[in-house]
């Protein structure tokens, strides 16, 4: 009785460790497509997409043993396995390598290390497939089917091992070097996490060296703990991977992720659970199996999209539970935004019912306040007819009638009744409207002109609505440069002598960013959040003055200006008004001295216009010295980088 107990625990075990495997392979496949999709021009997604790889190799041989008879059909699939097996450690060595390389930590021997590992594990993979030195014949047990190690096995486990450890000292390293919180804490998520890929192959490593070490309910429960703990770690160092070189605000980043996440990997998964999870029957419940999954599968699909769509609000509160109110108010905004269709079918929907009312044919609605000119946003009815009573209309005429008027009323002119629809102060026209004339005089009963007025007030609404968001558009494009120049600065900042910076000062197509960095700190020069938040603190001399400066980012940034400000000073004895001390002066009294524009200007006797385009120039000099600091002190760095890990 106790050995059909073990027996049935240790069966149920190897379906969790299929249906685990199943997910796994699902997620690794998953994430590796995400990132070659998203993260592709990242060294980072590309060197944790090999990883993932590899991952997919080992796990796809996994479920396919699970089905496998003998130990013979077993022996392909194994083959398969090694696939993965035998390339990871030099992915490890190459994810590792791309890690420091982030942090500006360069080394040309490291790089060839891992060109190495490649060759090496496809000298392994050879040696697996082709001859029985590393593994040879397999062994086949329910839950449990893989090769035996062979005499040169012990090789493969310490070139394993070595190279994780070495990788596992690089990523340290690659931590150490981050000088950002933010950048430590995503170094250290990969850190924790960066074991997952491994413990993939630490199973068959375990069997094949040992295979009767542990009794086989004790090997399934550490393959199922094994398998829990690699999803969840996969997830984190993805998670983490996708911020490294990322030009999209991490809340962009974060959603992406996480519902890619839920409605792919989440979803696939459900399904195959559920086909691992119906017995093999002929029928179920009278039907043939097919027409049981089938309905099975349709119905987690449809119902797991309504359920990620319903708690979408909830898991967004979650993702983003300090910025919870701005997300909800964005999404709100989202869902209430009207597009210039949207408006057209709103007042098309007005004007039709307000026809109808009236028992006329033909009506039409004028914007008066759209961006690109007035025009014509619906109408019901012949054209040409529309278009005479637009052509004869006296607009003006209309207005001066309407104003002082404070209810809707209808205006009689070339068998046309006119409203003109205004905001709801009453001091702005919006639009016109116009309904055939169904007398000559405005004869609306009661009951008419109580519905009338709603729909006036409606079309109103629409009109002040869509005034309001053609305005919050425009602002919105205005600032979209300077969104998207942030963007592309917040992945250069966050690592030590991070070489994307470089760009900002040496490609001419960016030097107006860089320009506009240095003012902004400059404005600042005594404290303030564009000072204390300026990218310029990612600057290689700007981290290299932090011993001097108490380690203090903001005094190391604001001395780093100081320099360059110093840079500009002509020789000899100062004088306020010679020309060539002009920029110095400038930069000195406005800046470091902070006085006014005013008595600036009466001091260097100019004007203040004047004074305007020489700042400007002024700091454009300060923006060219800076970028000739940092050039110089990341060639320096280079230059102690490559002499320090020679032979590492």
């Amino acid at each position: 009785m106790e050995t059909l107990t073990v027996d049935f625990i240790a069966d149920i075990f190897v379906r969790l460790n299929e249906v685990l495997s199943s997910a796994i392979i699902i997620l690794a496949f998953s994430l590796f497509a995400y990132m070659l999709f998203y993260n592709w021009r990242s060294s980072t997604g590309r060197g944790f997409a090999v990883l993932l790889a590899c991952m997919c190799f080992t796990y796809v041989g996994d479920v396919a043993l699970f089905h496998v008879d003998n130990a013979q059909d077993a022996i392909p699939w194994l083959k398969f396995q090694w696939i993965g097996i035998a390339f990871i450690p030099a992915a490890y060595l190459h994810f590792s390598d791309v890690l420091l390389r982030v942090t500006h930590a360069v080394s040309s021997r490291r790089r060839f290390a891992v060109l190495l590992a490649y060759l090496f594990g496809f000298v392994l993979l050879l040696l697996a497939i082709q001859t029985e030195y590393l593994v040879r014949a397999p062994f086949h047990l329910p839950g449990i089917t893989q090769f035996r190690s062979g005499s040169f096995f012990w090789v493969f486990t310490i070139y394993f091992y070595t190279t994780l450890t070495w990788g596992a000292y690089k990523v340290y390293r690659a931590r150490a070097r981050c000088l950002t919180s933010e950048a430590r804490r995503r170094m250290t998520y990969l850190a924790f996490s960066f074991v997952a890929p491994a413990l993939g192959v630490y199973p068959y490593m375990l069997i094949a060296s040992t295979p009767s070490l542990l009794p086989p309910l004790v090997l399934f429960v550490t393959l199922f703990l094994v398998n829990i703990g690699i999803a969840m770690m996969i997830v984190v160092m993805a998670y983490s991977v996708v911020f490294f070189e990322a030009l999209s605000p991490d809340r962009v980043i974060k959603h992406n992720l996480v519902h890619f996440l839920l409605r792919g990997p989440f979803v696939a998964a459900t399904v195959i659970s559920i086909i691992q999870a119906l017995p093999e029957r002929d029928k179920l419940l009278g039907v043939p199996q097919e027409m049981v999954l089938a309905t099975l599968i349709v119905g987690a699909i449809v119902l797991s999209q309504l359920i990620i769509n319903f708690a979408k609000p909830a898991i967004d509160s979650l993702i983003f539970y300090r910025d919870r109110e701005e997300i909800a108010w964005i999404s709100e905004l989202d869902r209430r935004l009207l597009t210039t269709t949207d408006l057209q079918q709103a007042l098309e929907n007005i004007l039709t019912t307000m026809c109808e009312i009236l028992r006329v044919r033909s009506g039409f609605i004028y914007n008066l306040t759209a961006k690109q000119g007035p025009r014509l946003e619906t109408q019901i009815g012949p054209p040409n007819k529309i278009e005479e009573a637009l052509v004869n209309i006296d607009v003006a005429k209309l207005v001066e009638q309407k104003n002082g008027q404070d209810d809707h009323y209808f205006i009689a002119q070339n068998n046309f009744w006119f409203v003109i629809l205004k905001n709801q102060t009453g001091d702005r026209s919006l639009g016109l409207l116009g309904v055939e004339a169904r007398a000559e005089m405005y004869d609306l009963i009661p009951d008419e002109e109580e519905v009338v007025d709603i729909l006036l007030e409606q079309a109103e609404e629409a009109l002040e609505d869509r005034r309001l968001q053609q305005d919050i558009f425009q602002t919105l494009k205005d600032i979209i440069p300077d969104i998207e120049r942030v963007q592309r600065l917040r992945g250069a900042i966050s690592y030590a002598g991070a070489p994307n910076l470089a760009p900002l000062t040496e490609n001419p197509s960016l030097e107006q960013d860089f320009s506009k960095m240095v003012r902004d700190a400059l404005n600042h020069y005594w404290g303030g959040p564009k000072l204390t938040g300026s990218p310029l603190l990612g600057m290689q001399v700007v981290q290299e003055a932090l011993a001097e400066n108490d380690d203090n980012a903001a005094k190391a940034l604001r001395s780093v200006l100081g320099e360059a400000i110093e840079k500009q000073r002509p020789e000899g004895e100062r004088r306020m008004t010679a020309a060539e001390w002009l920029m110095y002066n400038i930069l000195e009294l406005k800046f470091v001295q902070g006085l006014r524009v005013r008595d600036i200007a009466h001091r260097l006797a100019m004007s203040e216009a004047d004074l305007y385009r020489k700042q400007r120039l002024a700091i454009e000099e300060v923006a060219r010295t800076l970028s000739e600091m940092e050039a110089k002190g990341r060639s320096e760095a280079s230059t102690l980088v490559h002499s320090t890990e020679n032979g590492i």
